[in-house]
Protein backbone atom coordinates (compact mmCIF):
# COMPACT_ATOMS: atom_id res chain seq x y z
CA UNK A 1 0.00 0.00 0.00
CA UNK A 2 1.48 3.09 -0.86
CA UNK A 3 1.26 6.12 1.78
CA UNK A 4 0.38 9.65 0.21
CA UNK A 5 1.29 13.05 1.54
CA UNK A 6 -1.38 15.51 -0.22
CA UNK A 7 -0.50 19.09 0.19
CA UNK A 8 -3.59 21.75 -1.27
CA UNK A 9 -6.18 18.81 -0.23
CA UNK A 10 -9.15 20.57 -0.52
CA UNK A 11 -8.19 22.26 -3.96
CA UNK A 12 -9.21 20.36 -7.26
CA UNK A 13 -6.08 18.23 -7.68
CA UNK A 14 -6.33 17.59 -3.56
CA UNK A 15 -9.88 16.67 -4.07
CA UNK A 16 -9.08 14.41 -6.88
CA UNK A 17 -6.50 12.76 -5.64
CA UNK A 18 -8.47 11.82 -2.95
CA UNK A 19 -11.57 10.61 -4.73
CA UNK A 20 -8.77 8.49 -6.33
CA UNK A 21 -8.18 6.81 -2.79
CA UNK A 22 -11.64 6.33 -2.35
CA UNK A 23 -11.70 4.54 -5.16
CA UNK A 24 -8.62 2.01 -4.69
CA UNK A 25 -8.52 1.96 -0.63
CA UNK A 26 -6.86 -1.28 -1.19
CA UNK A 27 -4.08 0.45 -2.38
CA UNK A 28 -3.36 3.84 -1.31
CA UNK A 29 -3.49 5.94 1.75
CA UNK A 30 -3.58 9.15 3.01
CA UNK A 31 -0.98 10.19 5.96
CA UNK A 32 -0.57 13.75 5.50
CA UNK A 33 -2.82 16.41 4.19
CA UNK A 34 -2.36 20.38 4.45
CA UNK A 35 -4.81 22.74 3.34
CA UNK A 36 -5.72 26.53 3.56
CA UNK A 37 -8.99 27.98 4.89
CA UNK A 38 -11.56 24.94 3.85
CA UNK A 39 -11.92 23.56 7.12
CA UNK A 40 -15.36 22.36 6.49
CA UNK A 41 -14.20 20.16 3.64
CA UNK A 42 -10.73 19.60 5.61
CA UNK A 43 -12.65 18.32 8.46
CA UNK A 44 -15.12 15.72 6.32
CA UNK A 45 -11.31 14.55 4.84
CA UNK A 46 -9.96 14.08 8.11
CA UNK A 47 -12.69 12.02 9.12
CA UNK A 48 -12.72 9.82 6.15
CA UNK A 49 -9.12 9.38 5.67
CA UNK A 50 -7.62 9.49 9.32
CA UNK A 51 -4.04 10.52 8.55
CA UNK A 52 -1.49 11.36 10.62
CA UNK A 53 -0.23 14.90 10.43
CA UNK A 54 -2.95 17.87 9.27
CA UNK A 55 -0.87 21.41 8.79
CA UNK A 56 -2.83 24.35 8.01
CA UNK A 57 -1.20 27.61 6.10
CA UNK A 58 -2.70 29.88 8.83
CA UNK A 59 -1.68 29.46 12.25
CA UNK A 60 -4.62 31.51 13.48
CA UNK A 61 -7.21 28.01 12.24
CA UNK A 62 -5.32 25.74 14.17
CA UNK A 63 -7.82 26.37 17.12
CA UNK A 64 -10.81 26.31 15.34
CA UNK A 65 -9.73 23.17 13.76
CA UNK A 66 -8.96 21.30 16.94
CA UNK A 67 -12.39 22.49 18.35
CA UNK A 68 -13.86 20.84 15.51
CA UNK A 69 -11.77 17.70 15.82
CA UNK A 70 -12.58 17.80 19.26
CA UNK A 71 -16.36 17.76 18.56
CA UNK A 72 -15.93 14.62 16.21
CA UNK A 73 -15.92 12.35 19.69
CA UNK A 74 -13.16 10.16 20.78
CA UNK A 75 -14.34 7.56 17.65
CA UNK A 76 -11.67 10.15 15.97
CA UNK A 77 -7.73 9.86 16.85
CA UNK A 78 -6.86 13.29 16.36
CA UNK A 79 -4.19 13.95 14.01
CA UNK A 80 -0.81 16.18 15.01
CA UNK A 81 -1.62 19.82 13.98
CA UNK A 82 1.18 21.99 12.62
CA UNK A 83 0.71 25.03 11.00
CA UNK A 84 2.39 28.28 8.76
CA UNK A 85 5.42 27.45 6.03
CA UNK A 86 7.10 25.07 8.33
CA UNK A 87 4.09 22.79 9.28
CA UNK A 88 3.32 22.15 5.49
CA UNK A 89 7.29 21.25 4.75
CA UNK A 90 7.05 18.91 8.05
CA UNK A 91 3.94 17.44 6.38
CA UNK A 92 5.61 17.27 2.92
CA UNK A 93 8.46 15.69 4.48
CA UNK A 94 6.57 13.07 6.81
CA UNK A 95 8.34 10.03 7.40
CA UNK A 96 5.59 7.74 6.48
CA UNK A 97 4.97 9.40 3.31
CA UNK A 98 6.06 6.99 -0.06
CA UNK A 99 4.68 9.41 -2.30
CA UNK A 100 3.96 13.30 -1.88
CA UNK A 101 1.11 15.19 -4.08
CA UNK A 102 1.75 18.74 -4.60
CA UNK A 103 -1.21 20.42 -5.51
CA UNK A 104 -0.69 23.85 -3.72
CA UNK A 105 -1.21 26.32 -6.25
CA UNK A 106 1.59 29.10 -7.17
CA UNK A 107 4.38 29.49 -6.12
CA UNK A 108 3.89 28.89 -2.61
CA UNK A 109 4.04 25.15 -3.44
CA UNK A 110 8.09 25.39 -3.75
CA UNK A 111 9.11 25.72 -0.37
CA UNK A 112 7.24 22.54 0.50
CA UNK A 113 8.18 20.62 -2.68
CA UNK A 114 11.82 20.97 -1.77
CA UNK A 115 11.25 20.01 1.60
CA UNK A 116 9.79 16.50 0.19
CA UNK A 117 12.46 16.13 -2.29
CA UNK A 118 15.11 16.84 0.43
CA UNK A 119 13.40 14.18 2.51
CA UNK A 120 13.64 11.47 -0.13
CA UNK A 121 10.45 11.72 -1.48
CA UNK A 122 8.85 10.84 -4.72
CA UNK A 123 6.17 13.84 -6.11
CA UNK A 124 3.58 13.72 -7.75
CA UNK A 125 3.64 17.19 -9.51
CA UNK A 126 1.03 19.20 -10.05
CA UNK A 127 2.90 22.46 -9.17
CA UNK A 128 4.24 23.91 -12.09
CA UNK A 129 5.34 26.89 -10.43
CA UNK A 130 8.13 25.16 -8.40
CA UNK A 131 10.44 23.87 -11.84
CA UNK A 132 9.22 26.73 -13.52
CA UNK A 133 10.19 29.75 -10.70
CA UNK A 134 13.36 27.35 -9.72
CA UNK A 135 14.29 24.55 -11.63
CA UNK A 136 17.85 25.14 -11.49
CA UNK A 137 17.50 25.19 -8.02
CA UNK A 138 15.60 22.12 -7.78
CA UNK A 139 17.08 19.99 -9.88
CA UNK A 140 20.19 20.10 -8.33
CA UNK A 141 18.37 18.88 -5.43
CA UNK A 142 16.05 15.86 -6.82
CA UNK A 143 20.41 14.32 -8.25
CA UNK A 144 21.05 14.94 -4.80
CA UNK A 145 18.21 13.71 -2.78
CA UNK A 146 17.67 10.53 -5.72
CA UNK A 147 14.08 11.46 -5.40
CA UNK A 148 11.49 10.52 -8.20
CA UNK A 149 9.24 13.16 -9.91
CA UNK A 150 6.50 12.27 -12.13
CA UNK A 151 3.81 15.19 -13.57
CA UNK A 152 0.71 15.08 -12.66
CA UNK A 153 -0.17 18.11 -15.29
CA UNK A 154 -2.33 16.33 -18.10
CA UNK A 155 0.29 17.92 -20.78
CA UNK A 156 3.57 16.72 -18.95
CA UNK A 157 1.36 13.28 -18.13
CA UNK A 158 0.73 12.82 -21.51
CA UNK A 159 4.61 13.61 -22.76
CA UNK A 160 5.35 10.85 -19.78
CA UNK A 161 3.30 8.24 -20.85
CA UNK A 162 4.20 8.71 -24.43
CA UNK A 163 7.73 7.65 -23.40
CA UNK A 164 7.54 4.59 -21.75
CA UNK A 165 7.10 3.32 -25.22
CA UNK A 166 10.99 4.30 -25.83
CA UNK A 167 14.17 3.21 -24.64
CA UNK A 168 14.36 5.72 -21.67
CA UNK A 169 11.18 4.38 -20.14
CA UNK A 170 13.51 1.89 -18.06
CA UNK A 171 14.88 4.76 -15.96
CA UNK A 172 11.90 7.38 -16.43
CA UNK A 173 14.27 9.94 -14.67
CA UNK A 174 12.95 12.64 -15.36
CA UNK A 175 14.67 16.86 -14.15
CA UNK A 176 18.03 15.80 -15.50
CA UNK A 177 18.39 18.30 -17.91
CA UNK A 178 19.62 15.65 -20.35
CA UNK A 179 16.39 14.59 -23.17
CA UNK A 180 15.40 11.31 -23.03
CA UNK A 181 17.22 9.20 -26.05
CA UNK A 182 15.43 9.51 -29.69
CA UNK A 183 13.40 12.25 -28.24
CA UNK A 184 13.21 15.42 -31.18
CA UNK A 185 10.21 17.40 -30.51
CA UNK A 186 7.60 18.25 -28.18
CA UNK A 187 4.02 19.25 -28.97
CA UNK A 188 2.04 20.77 -26.16
CA UNK A 189 -2.40 20.74 -27.10
CA UNK A 190 -3.91 23.73 -25.76
CA UNK A 191 -7.74 24.07 -25.69
CA UNK A 192 -7.05 27.87 -25.83
CA UNK A 193 -9.09 28.83 -23.24
CA UNK A 194 -12.13 30.77 -22.86
CA UNK A 195 -11.22 33.50 -25.69
CA UNK A 196 -9.96 30.87 -28.34
CA UNK A 197 -12.73 32.15 -30.94
CA UNK A 198 -13.14 35.38 -30.05
CA UNK A 199 -11.80 38.69 -32.19
CA UNK A 200 -8.50 39.75 -30.98
CA UNK A 201 -10.05 43.14 -30.86
CA UNK A 202 -13.09 41.99 -28.21
CA UNK A 203 -10.21 41.25 -25.32
CA UNK A 204 -10.55 44.67 -24.45
CA UNK A 205 -14.24 44.11 -23.28
CA UNK A 206 -13.63 40.78 -21.74
CA UNK A 207 -14.69 39.89 -18.17
CA UNK A 208 -13.82 37.94 -15.04
CA UNK A 209 -16.79 36.17 -15.57
CA UNK A 210 -15.92 35.33 -19.48
CA UNK A 211 -12.35 34.52 -18.41
CA UNK A 212 -13.38 32.14 -16.42
CA UNK A 213 -15.53 29.62 -18.15
CA UNK A 214 -13.91 27.56 -19.51
CA UNK A 215 -14.98 25.96 -22.67
CA UNK A 216 -13.66 21.97 -21.30
CA UNK A 217 -12.01 21.57 -18.11
CA UNK A 218 -12.89 22.39 -14.52
CA UNK A 219 -10.33 24.22 -12.88
CA UNK A 220 -9.48 26.90 -10.56
CA UNK A 221 -10.07 30.62 -10.84
CA UNK A 222 -6.70 31.29 -11.37
CA UNK A 223 -5.61 28.49 -13.54
CA UNK A 224 -8.36 29.27 -15.67
CA UNK A 225 -7.87 32.54 -16.38
CA UNK A 226 -4.35 31.59 -17.68
CA UNK A 227 -5.74 29.34 -19.80
CA UNK A 228 -8.02 31.97 -21.35
CA UNK A 229 -4.39 34.13 -21.79
CA UNK A 230 -2.45 30.98 -22.84
CA UNK A 231 0.03 31.71 -20.14
CA UNK A 232 -0.69 28.21 -18.42
CA UNK A 233 0.69 27.25 -21.95
CA UNK A 234 3.72 29.09 -21.74
CA UNK A 235 4.62 28.39 -18.20
CA UNK A 236 4.26 24.52 -19.31
CA UNK A 237 6.36 24.86 -22.14
CA UNK A 238 9.28 26.17 -19.44
CA UNK A 239 8.25 23.55 -16.94
CA UNK A 240 8.82 21.09 -20.34
CA UNK A 241 12.09 22.48 -20.68
CA UNK A 242 13.29 21.68 -17.40
CA UNK A 243 11.67 17.91 -16.80
CA UNK A 244 12.54 16.68 -20.68
CA UNK A 245 15.73 18.70 -20.91
CA UNK A 246 14.48 19.79 -25.01
CA UNK A 247 15.63 23.65 -26.10
CA UNK A 248 12.74 25.66 -26.26
CA UNK A 249 12.99 26.00 -30.08
CA UNK A 250 11.66 22.18 -29.96
CA UNK A 251 8.61 22.37 -27.56
CA UNK A 252 5.41 23.76 -29.47
CA UNK A 253 2.34 24.70 -28.60
CA UNK A 254 -0.50 23.43 -30.56
CA UNK A 255 -4.43 24.88 -30.55
CA UNK A 256 -6.39 21.48 -30.18
CA UNK A 257 -9.90 22.83 -28.96
CA UNK A 258 -11.24 19.46 -27.94
CA UNK A 259 -9.31 18.75 -25.61
CA UNK A 260 -8.97 14.90 -26.68
CA UNK A 261 -5.11 14.94 -27.52
CA UNK A 262 -2.90 15.65 -24.27
CA UNK A 263 -0.09 15.85 -26.17
CA UNK A 264 2.63 14.45 -28.28
CA UNK A 265 5.73 13.57 -28.41
CA UNK A 266 7.98 13.47 -32.35
CA UNK A 267 10.46 10.63 -32.11
CA UNK A 268 14.01 11.14 -34.59
CA UNK A 269 12.43 8.64 -36.42
CA UNK A 270 9.58 11.02 -37.06
CA UNK A 271 7.53 9.02 -35.57
CA UNK A 272 4.50 10.69 -33.48
CA UNK A 273 2.91 9.21 -30.01
CA UNK A 274 -0.08 10.74 -28.34
CA UNK A 275 -1.96 10.65 -25.75
CA UNK A 276 -5.18 10.62 -25.67
CA UNK A 277 -8.23 10.85 -23.45
CA UNK A 278 -11.29 12.76 -21.76
CA UNK A 279 -10.18 16.50 -20.12
CA UNK A 280 -10.34 14.71 -16.68
CA UNK A 281 -7.39 15.56 -14.38
CA UNK A 282 -7.86 12.07 -12.47
CA UNK A 283 -6.41 10.32 -15.12
CA UNK A 284 -3.13 11.48 -15.51
CA UNK A 285 -3.71 11.80 -11.49
CA UNK A 286 -4.12 8.36 -10.95
CA UNK A 287 -1.09 7.19 -13.34
CA UNK A 288 1.09 9.18 -11.01
CA UNK A 289 -0.37 7.34 -7.96
CA UNK A 290 0.12 3.68 -9.73
CA UNK A 291 3.00 4.14 -11.98
CA UNK A 292 4.13 2.19 -13.46
CA UNK A 293 1.32 0.32 -13.51
CA UNK A 294 -2.30 0.54 -15.20
CA UNK A 295 -5.05 0.20 -12.93
CA UNK A 296 -8.72 -1.12 -14.34
CA UNK A 297 -11.25 1.93 -13.32
CA UNK A 298 -14.93 1.75 -14.29
CA UNK A 299 -14.06 5.66 -15.88
CA UNK A 300 -15.86 6.67 -19.09
CA UNK A 301 -14.29 5.03 -22.30
CA UNK A 302 -12.98 7.33 -24.95
CA UNK A 303 -14.95 6.67 -28.00
CA UNK A 304 -13.62 8.63 -31.12
CA UNK A 305 -16.74 8.33 -33.01
CA UNK A 306 -18.60 10.32 -30.44
CA UNK A 307 -15.90 12.80 -30.74
CA UNK A 308 -16.11 13.30 -34.43
CA UNK A 309 -12.98 15.31 -35.28
CA UNK A 310 -9.91 16.43 -33.78
CA UNK A 311 -8.30 19.92 -35.53
CA UNK A 312 -5.42 21.66 -34.55
CA UNK A 313 -4.21 25.25 -35.17
CA UNK A 314 -1.13 27.46 -34.26
CA UNK A 315 -2.07 30.24 -31.35
CA UNK A 316 -1.97 33.51 -33.11
CA UNK A 317 0.69 35.38 -31.13
CA UNK A 318 -1.79 38.88 -31.22
CA UNK A 319 -4.71 37.05 -28.74
CA UNK A 320 -2.02 35.29 -26.78
CA UNK A 321 0.78 37.97 -26.01
CA UNK A 322 1.52 36.14 -22.85
CA UNK A 323 2.57 33.07 -25.20
CA UNK A 324 5.77 34.88 -26.47
CA UNK A 325 6.63 36.75 -22.92
CA UNK A 326 6.98 33.29 -21.22
CA UNK A 327 9.03 31.83 -24.34
CA UNK A 328 11.75 35.10 -24.06
CA UNK A 329 11.66 34.29 -20.10
CA UNK A 330 12.24 30.31 -20.53
CA UNK A 331 14.90 31.39 -22.88
CA UNK A 332 16.73 34.45 -20.66
CA UNK A 333 16.56 31.71 -18.03
CA UNK A 334 18.08 31.85 -14.37
CA UNK A 335 15.63 34.34 -12.09
CA UNK A 336 13.75 35.40 -15.20
CA UNK A 337 11.19 32.77 -15.10
CA UNK A 338 10.28 33.63 -11.82
CA UNK A 339 9.79 36.77 -11.84
CA UNK A 340 7.38 35.84 -15.43
CA UNK A 341 5.63 33.22 -12.66
CA UNK A 342 5.42 36.62 -9.72
CA UNK A 343 4.82 39.04 -12.15
CA UNK A 344 1.71 37.09 -13.81
CA UNK A 345 0.26 35.84 -10.25
CA UNK A 346 0.22 39.38 -9.13
CA UNK A 347 -1.51 40.42 -12.40
CA UNK A 348 -4.17 37.55 -12.47
CA UNK A 349 -4.67 38.47 -8.69
CA UNK A 350 -5.78 42.15 -9.81
CA UNK A 351 -7.44 40.85 -12.91
CA UNK A 352 -9.87 38.76 -10.75
CA UNK A 353 -9.95 41.51 -8.09
CA UNK A 354 -11.83 43.55 -10.77
CA UNK A 355 -8.85 46.35 -10.53
CA UNK A 356 -7.34 45.96 -13.74
CA UNK A 357 -8.57 44.89 -17.46
CA UNK A 358 -7.62 41.74 -18.88
CA UNK A 359 -5.38 42.85 -21.68
CA UNK A 360 -3.69 44.59 -18.96
CA UNK A 361 -2.36 41.12 -17.56
CA UNK A 362 0.39 41.08 -20.56
CA UNK A 363 1.47 44.40 -20.13
CA UNK A 364 2.23 44.33 -16.30
CA UNK A 365 4.33 40.96 -16.95
CA UNK A 366 6.58 42.46 -19.65
CA UNK A 367 7.37 45.68 -17.36
CA UNK A 368 8.54 43.24 -14.34
CA UNK A 369 10.56 40.83 -17.03
CA UNK A 370 12.39 44.04 -19.00
CA UNK A 371 12.53 46.05 -15.32
CA UNK A 372 14.33 42.43 -14.21
CA UNK A 373 16.59 42.16 -16.98
CA UNK A 374 19.59 43.95 -15.79
CA UNK A 375 19.20 42.55 -12.32
CA UNK A 376 18.96 38.76 -13.69
CA UNK A 377 21.04 36.02 -11.68
CA UNK A 378 22.12 33.49 -14.31
CA UNK A 379 22.17 30.24 -11.57
CA UNK A 380 20.01 31.67 -8.71
CA UNK A 381 20.20 30.28 -5.34
CA UNK A 382 16.53 29.91 -3.13
CA UNK A 383 17.52 33.21 -1.94
CA UNK A 384 17.78 34.82 -4.88
CA UNK A 385 14.24 32.97 -6.27
CA UNK A 386 12.46 33.88 -2.94
CA UNK A 387 13.44 37.63 -3.40
CA UNK A 388 13.05 38.14 -7.11
CA UNK A 389 9.36 36.93 -6.19
CA UNK A 390 8.59 39.19 -3.75
CA UNK A 391 9.93 41.45 -5.87
CA UNK A 392 8.24 41.35 -8.89
CA UNK A 393 5.13 41.12 -7.00
CA UNK A 394 5.25 44.32 -5.94
CA UNK A 395 6.37 45.98 -9.11
CA UNK A 396 4.12 44.70 -10.92
CA UNK A 397 1.39 45.99 -8.45
CA UNK A 398 2.88 48.90 -8.25
CA UNK A 399 2.83 49.47 -12.12
CA UNK A 400 -0.89 48.72 -12.12
CA UNK A 401 -3.05 51.28 -14.48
Amino acid sequence: MKALSILGSTGSIGTQTLEIVDDFPELFKVVALTAGKNLDLLVKQIQRHRPEVVALADPNSIAELQERLTSCGAALKPPVLLAGSDGICAAAAWASADLVVTGIVGCAGLLPTLAAIRAGKDLALANKETLIAAGPVVLPELEKSGSRLLPADSEHSAIFQCLQGTPWADSARLSTGIAPPGLRRIQLTASGGAFRDWDPADLSKATVADATSHPNWSMGRKITVDSASLMNKGLEVIEAHYLFGLDYNEIEIVIHPQSIIHSMVELADSSVLAQLGWPDMKLPLLYCLSWPQRLETPWRRLDLTEVAELTFRKPNPAMYPCMDLAYAAGRAGGTMPAVLNAANEQAVAMFLEERIQFLDIPKLIEHTCTKHQQELRADPSLADVLAVDSWARLITAEAAP
